[in-house]
């Protein structure tokens, strides 16, 4: 249901695509066409969170023809996939950091939308670049301030405050600049189903952005969960995330290592936490895709008297151009 929702979408960003699948829906056969991009619409399957389609748009907007603008509606924030909110405070200063920045990049959440029935709704636009810049981003430097969202819909708006209390009695140990909005969408903007949850992001001196989030139990699924517990939960999720360390989250590490791929013909360095299995996977398929070996060197937290491994990825860019770009 949400693999069939994935692949029209595909199929509305890239012009000349083919794609054919076998009556028991076991193979796929695809036959990628131009990216093209432009201003599109999507309604993504409510299985899954929009984050599961905004993740693979991340990825291939910077490489279209025309710059993206896509409505996506459905469910932005679930337990599954990493939220819309989550995105948008992480992947988007990532992109920056590549050179794919400007007025045109942004997400913007119109209508939340919590599962079953999603109702949510929300813009993504980028714009293309030919070339990526490669980094040098080694050094995440220490925490400075924890920003985040506490949202509530369909739900009473004390909810948000419960969990923001809950979450600074943990916080506030580690750290005194936290600052925790609450976000309470009434009407027709708080979508089809009643939730609650919360994102949290820590922030360091050098722009290194971690995140951490957590939302209820779907309605009419599993036990109802206390707002107490929920950002109680949550705080110790970022606080393990911080532990993890490393300059990009655990979220985006194959965000980073892909745009690392791409890049001019020069040497780019990143330092990650503890790769996740999703991320080992994904370095596999670089290795077929674009026969790219990364370097991987593992640092112990002697070394930087802090947190848990890291590891320093290394790779020489594979030297990318979109000539798809039209010129202006």
């Amino acid at each position: 249901d949400f693999e069939a929702s994935f692949i029209r979408l595909i199929d509305k960003v890239t012009n000349g695509s083919r794609i054919e699948i076998n009556q028991t829906g076991t193979t796929l056969y695809y036959q990628p066409g131009l990216l093209y991009g432009g201003s599109l619409e999507h309604d993504c399957s409510p299985s899954r969170s929009i984050g599961y389609y905004l993740e693979s748009l991340l990825c291939l907007a910077p490489f279209m023809k025309h710059p993206l603008k896509i409505v996506l509606r459905g469910v932005t924030n679930d337990q599954v996939d990493p939220s819309v909110d989550i995105l948008k405070a992480t992947a988007l200063p990532l992109l920056k950091k590549f050179g794919i920045d400007g007025e045109s990049l942004e997400i913007k959440i119109n209508r939340r939308g919590m599962p079953p029935k999603g109702g949510g709704e929300i813009l993504f636009a980028c714009p293309v670049r030919k070339v990526l810049q490669p980094i040098q981003f080694t050094d995440p430097g220490k925490i400075k301030r924890i920003r985040g969202t506490a949202y509530s819909v369909r739900v009473s708006p004390q909810m948000a405050n419960r969990m923001v209390e809950s979450a600074r009695s943990v916080l506030n140990k580690f750290i005194p600049d936290i600052y925790i909005y609450t976000d309470h969408m009434k009407g027709v903007s708080s979508g089809k189903s009643p939730g609650f949850g919360m994102c949290l992001i820590a922030e360091t001196i050098n722009g290194t952005i971690l995140s951490a989030e957590l939302a209820s139990n779907p309605h009419g699924q599993g036990t109802a969960v206390l707002p107490e517990e929920l950002g109680q939960n949550c705080a110790k999720l970022l606080l393990e995330e911080i532990y993890r360390g490393g300059c990009v989250d655990s979220t985006n590490q194959s965000l980073a290592l892909l745009l690392m791929t791409l890049g001019q013909q020069d040497v780019s360095k990143v330092l990650l936490g503890p790769l996740s299995p999703y991320t080992i996977e994904f370095l596999r398929h670089l290795r077929s895709f674009f026969q790219i070996m990364f370097k991987i060197e593992t640092k112990s937290p002697e070394e930087e008297h802090k947190g848990g491994e890291k590891v320093l990825m290394t790779c020489v860019g594979i030297g990318f151009s979109n000539l798809s770009k039209t010129i202006r």
